[in-house]
């Protein structure tokens, strides 16, 4: 599995109800809580932080912009 870092694009594997997110939103990693919990912030298309909270790393898929090799 690969490492999430800071500031690294990723997307949200499932719902978090109770934080008024839904799997496919797309955030930045904000900060590394613990070696797998991480604070993602959740920015509109302004720019404008709707939502910042802790997600473990297996609730969180990384983005790519670019190609990269198969593993």
């Amino acid at each position: 599995m690969e490492q999430i870092r800071l500031f690294d694009v990723v997307a949200l594997a499932e719902d978090l109800p109770e934080h008024g997110l839904v799997r496919g939103q797309v955030g930045t990693v904000a900060e590394e809580l613990a070696p797998d919990a991480f604070e993602v912030e959740f920015s509109d298309d302004q720019g404008r932080t709707y939502a910042s909270t802790g997600i473990p790393g297996n609730k969180l898929i990384i983005l790519h912009y670019q190609p990269i090799e198969a593993v």
